[in-house]
C-alpha cells in the first residue's frame, strides 16, 4: 500500500494573493498620458465657403524637428533652449525688420489701437521625431507667447496675465495672438 503524503492547506492562498494584489494596486502609480492642452476652433458651418488665405512669407517662421530630434528655426539650426528667444524676437519685431513679421494696427475693444503681429509659427516634424522633442519644442513656443502676454499684462495692468480678469485676458489674447500651425508629420527618410 502506498504511503499518503500530508497535504498543505491551501484554502487561504487565494485570500493572500488577493490582498497582495490589492496592496500593489493601491500603492503603485499608474502611468498617465501627457498631452497638449489646446482649444480647437469650432466646427465650421456646412454652408460656409472655404477661403484660401494667402500668408506673406515674412510672416511665417518654420520650426522643424528631424528624426534625430534636431531643431531648425527659420533656416538655422537651434538648440531647444534657445527656441523661446527666437520666437519672441520673431513675434516682437522691435526694429521693424523687413525679414520679420508685419504688424497691423488693430482696434481692440476695451483697449484701443495696438500694433498686432501677423506672425505665424509653423511647427513641422518628421515621423521619427521623439515625443519628448516634439513636446519640448511645443512647450518653448507656448512659453514664448506666455512671456509676451505677461510682459504686455505687466506693462498695461501692473500684474501677470493669469491674475487678470476675463475681460483683460481677452484684450491680452487679441494683442498677443497665439498663431501656431502644425503640419502633418512627414517621413523624410523616404524622400
Amino acid at each position: 500500500m502506498a504511503k499518503k503524503l500530508p497535504e498543505i492547506n491551501s484554502s487561504s492562498t487565494a485570500d493572500i494573493a488577493f490582498l497582495l494584489l490589492s496592496f500593489f494596486l493601491m500603492t503603485s502609480n499608474m502611468a498617465q498620458d501627457a498631452g497638449l492642452q489646446r482649444r480647437l476652433p469650432p466646427m465650421p458651418d456646412e454652408n460656409q465657403k472655404v477661403q484660401n488665405q494667402k500668408v506673406n512669407r515674412r510672416n511665417i517662421i518654420t520650426v522643424k524637428i528631424n528624426s534625430a530630434d534636431r531643431l531648425m528655426a527659420g533656416n538655422e539650426p537651434i538648440d531647444v533652449s534657445m527656441l523661446k528667444y527666437k520666437i519672441k524676437e520673431f513675434l516682437v519685431n522691435a526694429n521693424n525688420d523687413p525679414k520679420l513679421p508685419e504688424k497691423e494696427m488693430k482696434n481692440i475693444e476695451g483697449y484701443g489701437q495696438y500694433p498686432v503681429s501677423k506672425g505665424v509659427i509653423s511647427l513641422q516634424n518628421d515621423r521619427g521625431t521623439s515625443y519628448q522633442a516634439y513636446i519640448a519644442a511645443q512647450n518653448e513656443i507656448v512659453k514664448a507667447i506666455n512671456e509676451l502676454r505677461d510682459d504686455f499684462s505687466k506693462a498695461n495692468y501692473g500684474k501677470p496675465y493669469l491674475n487678470l480678469d476675463e475681460d483683460q485676458q481677452k484684450i491680452v489674447r487679441e494683442a498677443i495672438p497665439q498663431n501656431i500651425s502644425e503640419a502633418e508629420p512627414k517621413d523624410v527618410s523616404k524622400n
